[in-house]
Parts: structure tokens; C-alpha cells; sequence
């Protein structure tokens, strides 16, 4: 039995719109990239007025009506105390200077936990989380990831550590609507980022993991290895 002119030309049709659609997808992909690699380079001299964490809890306040502020206050890291970088870093990315955007030393870790089901902690850098943070929010996937991994080293080369840190301290998620250092200073311990001590900064730290379940006063226990890692560093 042979193939009909009209089915010939329904699967000429199929075929060709498939073709068409995956050169548009891969075209919106790229244009997407590119559009976030722009914005990378940007943020080396323009501080980012919002970040895609900011918009989508805007978004979830307003779809479950529920109240929301936000205070968010971008200042130089000049501004920001020595002991609350040290602490975010001793906490976060305690490879932060040695690494390139990715410590792969703690991704093996990490990776082994999983294996075994003793999993305790991550292993994303401070620059996998800014990027994170600027353009895919708190959702959790392997296309994110993969996308993720291919911006990082676009931040760490157009960036640099200082202005990658800077950012970060300044657009991180420190509580509801608290977003950076100067906000989450004035919020929980009512003084300026530049005047937070050792003890407020290795409180502060310890609630970034989970910063919308932790509070600074009940995080005893890990500020003090917060604090025990910052002596290790040569803080």
C-alpha cells in the first residue's frame, strides 16, 4: 500500500514545523542568554535594581494576598563590615577567593553525601547563588543548573570577586522582604552593615541558608561554628 499525496504532505507539513519550532526554541534560548550575559556585564558598573528572588516573592504575596514590604538598600562593600564578609563567606564559600565560580572539591562532597543519604549542606558558590538569585529565583531544576553553570563563569570573568560579593550582600534573601546587608543590619540588630561585630555578623550568616524559617537569636549553635571557621580562615 502506498502513501497518499495528502499524507505525503501532512508529514512534509509535521516535519517542517518541528524543524521551524526547535530553530525558534534554540533562538529564544540564545537570545535569553544573551540578554542575561548583557546584564552580567552591566552589573559591573550598574547596581541591579531588583532580582528575579525579589519579583517572584512579589509575585507570591500577591497571588496568596498576602502583606509584603520590602526593604532593599544597595550600598558599596566598602559600607558592609569586614566580620559580616568574612562570616558570609566562612559560611557560604569558604573557598570563595581559591575558586573559579565553581569548588568542585565540595561539589565531590556533596555528591558522596547524596549517595549516602547523609546530605548536610550544599555546595553552590556565592557566584552560582548570585546568579541564581539574579535570574531564576528559588525554583529547583536540572535546566536551571545547567543554564546556571554556563552564566557563572560570564560573572566571575566580567565581575570579579570584590564586585561579585558586593552584589551578593547586597541582593541575598535575609528574611521577608529583607534583602542585603544594610536591610537585614537595620532589621534585626537596628545599626548600619558597617557596624555589625562578629557575634551579629555569625548570627546573620547562619539564617541565609533558610532565611525565611531562621532568626538571628536562635542560631546559637551554628554562628559558633560560623565563628570557629572564621578563625580557621585567619578571621
Amino acid at each position: 500500500m502506498t502513501a497518499t499525496p495528502d499524507t505525503d504532505t501532512k508529514t512534509t507539513l509535521r516535519t517542517g514545523f518541528l524543524r521551524s519550532f526547535i530553530r525558534w526554541l534554540v533562538i529564544g534560548v540564545v537570545l535569553l542568554w544573551s540578554l542575561a550575559a548583557l546584564i552580567l556585564v552591566a552589573a559591573r558598573w550598574i547596581d541591579p535594581p531588583t532580582t528575579a528572588v525579589h519579583i517572584q516573592r512579589r509575585l507570591q504575596a500577591w497571588i496568596h494576598h498576602t502583606p509584603y514590604r520590602e526593604r532593599y538598600n544597595f550600598i558599596p562593600l566598602s559600607q558592609i563590615s569586614a566580620d559580616l564578609q568574612h562570616a558570609v563567606i566562612a559560611a557560604e564559600d569558604a573557598n570563595f577567593y581559591r575558586h573559579h565560580g565553581f569548588d568542585w572539591h565540595q561539589i565531590e562532597i556533596a555528591a558522596g553525601d547524596d549517595l549516602e543519604g547523609a546530605r548536610t549542606r550544599g555546595a553552590s558558590t556565592i557566584t552560582q547563588q548570585l546568579v541564581k538569585n539574579l535570574f531564576f529565583g528559588t525554583g529547583r531544576s536540572i535546566l536551571r543548573k545547567g543554564v546556571e553553570a554556563t552564566l557563572v563563569p560570564v560573572a566571575e570573568f566580567v565581575l570579579g570577586k570584590r564586585r561579585i560579593l558586593e552584589i551578593y550582600l547586597n541582593v541575598v534573601e535575609w528574611g521577608p522582604g529583607i534583602y542585603g546587608a544594610e536591610s537585614a543590619c537595620r532589621y534585626y540588630d537596628e545599626t548600619a552593615a558597617r557596624n555589625i561585630g562578629r557575634q551579629q555578623a555569625a548570627r546573620l550568616a547562619a539564617i541565609l541558608p533558610a532565611p525565611l524559617k531562621r532568626r538571628p537569636e536562635r542560631m546559637n549553635n551554628y554562628s559558633a561554628i560560623i565563628l570557629r571557621r572564621m578563625g580557621q580562615m585567619g578571621w
